[in-house]
């Protein structure tokens, strides 16, 4: 049992312990897996859009798909209440243990899940029920993780110590693609993309065997020991940290002055960068993730760079900085990424413009998650859903009151038709007019210079460095702003309801203004045409974190977490 309590406003210099160093060994090996759990199904949207939600035509269902993956973000906080609530009155070690065997469980049961082909709607409901549960549990961990880790670390070396929980979600994505990569090149395209995607989630048992056979080695925090003996632990947490202004108004701040900003930040560096070379730019998917891995791989260490600096220099300044830089950078940084990785694409959009004409009142919108393609019957529906379709850009300009769409591309105009349904199904004459549409719209897009999808990219090239180097940089804002959060939430709250305060603002930041954001995004680019309109979300949160962050959060890292509850 190791203490590591210290007399306040001590710095302690010494090497980490032997115990210190299996504590966070321990706790960040753990939180790998189950960020591995989590993210599997997010690199595996595409495919399971075709496999669950079959139903819907493709843009609706990998906005489905993106909305199902979001589910999971969505109960993250409630999870945060649950576990939290019982982190603090039972203590952190058996109540992380069992978050980590719900998600390892759902995720193996994923692999197992039959298909829409097989048992039809119960298919996507089942999913996302399983969904909820992996959300719940991540809802515990990492405030779990975070709190066990920082208890245990001496004062002034918090940024250090509990930057390498930090790394576990960058880390557990990386798993997860090279895992996902590996199975595809042992098994071809074809049978990964039919039934070899479930070995990845398969795997997640035997990960989930490692985690527990771990966390069962380990003691319980110092910090929460001492409290435990001394009869001070709280008996209503949740009443403690939200009932209370003084305790609830640091809750909001934290919120909106810290994680908001710093979760559209990390999922627009890692996730959405990832689903817009692929979706967007129509980079070849392993490609893509052999990409954003060696990103990630470069990028990692940052996260300790910037934790250790935050116990020098302070958490928020670290923090605010990567927000206000990703949000004046995204919008130059994703068109050199279009021009890297598609410049053929890039070429193309410069040159010959895709404009639809179309009255405003026969326009839907187009980022529907239950759309079916029947439901876009009109001539300007019709012409933005197959544009939507083939990731084409496009400007819509307003035409007078019933007047029939327009697509012009470049100095050619074609006029697309409307459709009529009957039965469920586009009639045979509207069926034909629709197909030859979108047979003449390629052809046109072809001749302007729009490319099908971008040209392979050679393997370690110029090009592909070229390419890195710009993700590599989004990943660089991610390590400023994730890097020292968990030590600075740490300290904003005491030990006897730390671990439920610091939980509730971190998973609303990071699982409904991060988690909703590739969800958000690309329902944002399927309504406006625009494939960078989507930057709009996270440059909006991450400037109101900034702002709020420089006027009413206060620097944290020289606060005593054990003076706090005497």
């Amino acid at each position: 049992m190791v203490t590591t309590a210290v007399p306040v406003g001590t710095k302690v210099a010494r090497p980490m312990t032997r115990e210190e160093k299996k504590v966070i060994f321990a706790s960040s090996l753990g939180t790998v897996f189950e960020w591995y759990d989590f993210y599997l199904y997010g690199s595996l949207a595409a495919i399971i859009a075709k496999q669950f939600f079959a139903a819907l035509d493709p843009t609706a269902a990998f906005i489905a798909a993106l909305m199902a993956f979001a589910a999971g973000f969505l109960v993250r906080p409630f999870g945060a209440l649950v576990f939290g609530r019982l982190g603090d009155m039972i203590g952190r070690k058996y109540t992380f243990l069992v978050t980590i065997m719900i998600m390892g469980m759902s995720t193996f049961i994923v692999g197992l899940l039959p298909g829409y082909a097989s048992i039809g709607i119960a298919a996507p409901i089942i999913l996302v029920g399983l969904r909820l549960l992996q959300g719940l549990a991540l809802g515990g961990e990492y405030g779990g993780a975070a709190t066990y880790v920082a208890e245990h670390a001496p004062h002034g070396k918090r940024g250090a110590y509990t930057s390498w929980i930090q790394t576990t979600a960058t880390l557990g994505l990386f798993l997860s693609l090279i895992i996902i990569i590996g199975c595809k090149e042992i098994l071809g395209d074809a049978a990964f993309n039919d039934w070899g995607w479930r070995i990845p989630f398969w795997m997640s048992f035997f990960l989930l065997i490692i985690s527990v056979w771990i966390r069962l080695s380990l003691n319980e925090t110092p910090a929460f020991k001492k409290m435990k003996e001394e009869g001070k632990t709280s008996k209503a947490p949740l009443s403690e940290s939200f009932g209370q202004w003084s305790n609830g108004k640091i809750v909001l701040l934290a919120l909106l002055g810290l994680t908001a900003g710093q979760g559209v930040v990390w999922y627009t560096g890692q996730f959405y960068a990832l689903f817009f070379l692929t979706a967007q730019i129509k980079v070849e998917p392993t490609t893509a993730q052999l990409m954003i891995g060696a990103s990630l791989l470069l990028g990692t260490p940052f996260f300790i760079v910037f934790g250790t600096l935050s116990d020098r220099i302070g958490r928020k300044p670290i923090i605010l900085a990567g927000c206000l830089i990703a949000a004046l950078t995204f919008f130059p940084l994703f068109k050199a990424l279009t021009e890297a990785a598609n410049p053929d694409l890039a070429v193309a959009q410069a040159k010959n413009k895709v404009v639809v004409t179309a009255d405003p009142a026969q326009c839907s919108f187009q980022g529907s998650p239950i759309a079916r393609e029947i439901d876009f019957k009109t001539s300007c529906d019709i012409a933005k859903r197959y544009l939507a379709q083939s990731s084409v850009s496009y400007e819509s300009v307003d035409a007078p009151k019933g007047t029939p769409a327009t697509v012009t591309i470049g100095d050619k105009t074609i006029t697309p038709p409307s459709a009529t349904v009957a039965n469920q199904k586009f009639d045979a004459d509207s069926a034909a007019k629709i197909a030859a549409f979108k047979k003449d719209m390629g052809a046109d897009l072809v001749a302007a210079g729009y490319p099908a999808k971008a040209k392979p990219i050679a393997f370690m090239s110029g090009q592909w460095w070229k390419v890195v180097a710009i993700l590599w940089v989004l990943v660089i804002y991610v390590t400023m702003v994730y890097g020292p959060i968990a030590a600075m939430l740490v300290e904003l709250f005491p030990t006897r309801i730390r671990y439920t305060s610091m939980s509730l603002p971190y998973h609303i930041g990071n699982g409904w203004f991060g988690g909703l954001l590739p969800t958000t995004a690309f329902a944002i680019v399927a309504s406006t045409g625009n494939m960078y309109n989507g930057l709009w979300y996270p440059i909006i949160i991450a400037t109101m974190t900034f702002i709020i962050g420089t006027i009413f959060i206060r620097e944290t890292k020289d606060v005593d977490i054990y003076a706090r509850d005497r």
